[in-house]
Order: structure tokens, then sequence, then C-alpha cells
């Protein structure tokens, strides 16, 4: 599940943007073997113990400590930000789906759409995957047991393909085509602007929401024991080590043919994979808009559950759709992971903290308490100052959005006892 969920439609994007951000392959292959081990630490010893012990689902935890309606505002907040991330994949199968129509393909500069053709293909990408997720999460699962093991394979043979084609032998020659392409992206110029801790801190937080978000307490509640996190080391250096930089490649081979920057999947994987290219592109692009607009359904659906599971599914697939018509979506990824990473991860300290020092990691004792209330003031201000306080320096200072979900967490935790006991028991 996990090495198919993480060698998806968002690799074909990351990997190339950051060879365009000028990360040298030094960094990029030390960086990410660094974060992504953190990562997977954080989801065995942070997200999986509590999963194993309490055997909830996020929300369901999280209701029983924050109290109803602040558990739908964390659902509102969560079911926008999957619409967005899903139209970002809508985006990137609609770059293979438009090939064979000879479709402009809209440039890394372009925030709005470049064509009347593109638009076309985007919407009728976005019907067929938002009918395909409103029908349940039966079909979504089959679809991608299916489709995940291929896309792997077609991720392995690109990156080979593009070494091959990148005509090196050594790694110092690895290194000097890897430099060119950075120049060549940066008009001349060969300027850093992630360094290794920029690399790190993303493969760790690019799904912070998951691992110490907590989200997947609502996957490893079925694990027989906490050591089946380390499951997710298949997601992590498969999807988030090998695809990264198979794709990356993939760009660095589409500048030494002919000069383009311009890292479109779709003309990227079919540059070196031809069809399989296409519809690997395709595929990985609906595999992770797929469980992304049915997770957004179903975050809708807990704010208005009179509304049926599939037609507020659908109505998120629609929203998701328009969303990727706008290609900056995309080509913004990085960014719009890491503020996903700093918005919703720190509730998961709430639970993380409430676990170990309210409850004492007793699971008999969390069963038996239920907050009274329908907002906990001291989980949401938990959970809004440190938000606020990150996002005005993402926004105004200019500071990397990945480096927040970590002080976030750790600030939305020690908040949390802190105004649980300034406000008395009545809070928590």
């Amino acid at each position: 599940m996990y090495a198919g969920e993480h060698a998806a439609g968002t690799e074909f994007m990351i990997g190339p943007l950051f060879l365009l951000n000028g990360v040298t392959l030094q960094n990029i292959i030390l960086g990410l073997l660094v974060g992504n081990l953190l990562a997977v630490l954080s989801w065995r010893y942070l997200c999986t113990p509590i999963a194993v012990q309490a055997r909830y689902t996020l929300y369901y935890h999280l209701e029983k400590i924050a109290g109803g309606r602040l558990v739908k505002c964390f659902n509102l907040a969560n079911g926008v930000l999957f619409c967005f991330l899903a139209g970002a994949m809508i985006t990137v199968s609609a770059t293979a789906v438009g090939i064979p129509f000879d479709m402009p393909m809209p440039g890394i500069e372009d925030w709005y759409p470049n064509s009347v053709s593109f638009v076309i293909v985007v919407l009728l990408v976005g019907l067929v995957i938002s009918v395909v997720a409103s029908l349940g999460y039966d079909t979504v699962a089959k679809f991608a047991n299916i489709a995940s093991p291929w896309m792997v394979l077609v991720f392995a043979a690109c990156g080979l393909i593009a070494f091959k084609e990148l005509g090196v032998t050594n790694w110092d020659a690895l290194v000097k085509v890897w430099t060119e392409s950075i120049v060549v992206a940066q008009g001349g110029e060969a300027v850093s602007k992630m360094g290794f801790w920029s690399v790190a801190f993303f493969a760790w937080f690019c799904n912070a929401a998951m691992h110490v978000g907590m989200a997947d307490l609502s996957v490893f509640r079925f694990a027989k024991k906490s050591s089946y996190g380390w499951a997710t080391s298949a997601g992590m250096y498969v999807g988030h080590y090998m695809a990264w930089i198979a794709a990356a490649l993939m760009l660095a081979v589409q500048i030494k043919a002919n000069g383009n920057t311009n890292p479109v999947p779709g003309p990227m994987a079919n540059q070196v994979a031809g069809l399989a290219g296409i519809i690997c592109v395709i595929v990985a692009g609906w595999t992770t808009a797929n469980p992304t607009i049915y997770r957004a359904g179903l975050a809708f659906q807990a704010i208005m559950p009179k509304i049926s599971r599939m037609k507020v599914t659908f109505i998120a697939g629609l929203v998701a759709t328009i969303a990727g018509v706008f290609p900056a979506f995309a080509w913004k990824l990085l960014t719009f992971v890491g503020l996903y990473g700093t918005i919703l991860a720190p509730m998961g300290a709430v639970i993380y903290f409430d676990w170990y020092f309210q409850r004492k990691a007793d699971p008999a004792k969390f069963d038996q308490y239920q907050f009274g209330g329908t907002v906990n003031v001291a989980a949401l201000f938990a959970w809004l100052l440190p938000v606020a306080i990150a996002l005005y320096f993402i926004q105004f200072k200019g500071v990397a959005a990945w480096f927040f979900p970590l002080p976030c967490w750790i600030g939305c935790g020690l908040l949390y006892l802190f105004f649980t006991r300034l406000l008395g028991k009545g809070a928590a």
C-alpha cells in the first residue's frame, strides 16, 4: 500500500522541481536518505504505537479529545487541502492525455490555463476521476491495487533509461551533467535555492499530516503490532527516493536533448519511455487524485452528514477539477505540500501529548474519556497560534514552508498541555 501510494503523481513533479531549484546531486541523494529515514521513524515511533493501542481513526480519536465542532473545522481544512492536491494531480494526468491531441502544454510560469484545449482535457479527466472516486472505497482500492505495482516498475525503468540517455559512466560525469542541467534551467547560473537541510526537512515533512499529524491512525489501527510501522519505508525509499530521483533525471534528459526546462510530466515521460511513460503519468495522477478526492469527500461528509457520501465525494471531485484547471497548483507543489503539513500536522500533537501526558498511554482510560463540549478551547488555541505564526513567516518573511511542521507540532503539543492546566479539567 505504501509503495503504491508514494510512487504516484506527485513524484513526477517533485523530483524535477528539486533540479530547477538547483539542488546538488549530493544533497538530493543524502538529503532524501536522511529525511525519508526521519519520516519512517515518525510513523514507527509516533503514529503507529498510538494506533495499535487505541484502535481509533484520526477523526474519532480527535473528537473524543477536542469536541465535534472543532473536528468539523479540522475536516473542512482537510477537505479543502485535499481538493487542491487532487487538482494538481488532475493537471499531471492531463499533460499526458493531451499529447496525442497536440495540446499546448502549460509552462512553469503559467498560473492560469494557457489554452481552451487544456481546460477541456482537464475537465474530462477530472470528471472521470470524480465518478470513480464517488463510487466508493472498493472501486478506488481495486484501481490502485492493479495500477500501483506496474507504476513502480515504470518509475524504475524511466530512471534507468534516463541514466543511459544522459550517457554517463561514472559519478563525476553524472555530477557534470546534473550541474549543466541546473545552469541551463537557471539561465546561465547554478544557484542552489535548496540545500541539504531543505531537502531533508521536505522529505521528512511532505507527509507530515500522515505521521506526526496522525492521519494514519486510520490505517495502522488494523496493524497487529507497532513494528508494522516499518512498512512505510517501502513508500519512502521506493517513492520518495527512487521515484523522485528518476523523475529529476527525466528532466535532465529533456534539457540535454532540446534545452527545454519545462517540467511537464507527460512530455518528459514520453521522451524517455514512450507510450508506457504516457500511460504511467495518466495512471499515477489518477491513483493519487482518486483516494485524495475520496478522503476529501469523507471530510466534507462529516460536516454535512445529511448529504450522501457519493454526492459529496462527486462535489469534492468537481472542486478538485476546477483547481486542476490552474496549473500553478502543480508548479508550486513544494510550497503547497509544506503548507499542507504546517496547517494539519500540529493537530496530531494534541493527540500525542494527550495520549502520553493526559491519558498516560492507557487505552482503557482513553476509552472511558469523552470531552463534554463541542469545542475544546485548549486544543483550538494550541492549534491556531503556532500555525498563525508560521503562516506569517511563510507569507511575509519568505521562510520555506517545509521548515514549520516540526516547530508548529512541538509548539501545539506544549500549548495544549499549558492551556489544559490553565483552563482546568473542563478543557480536556
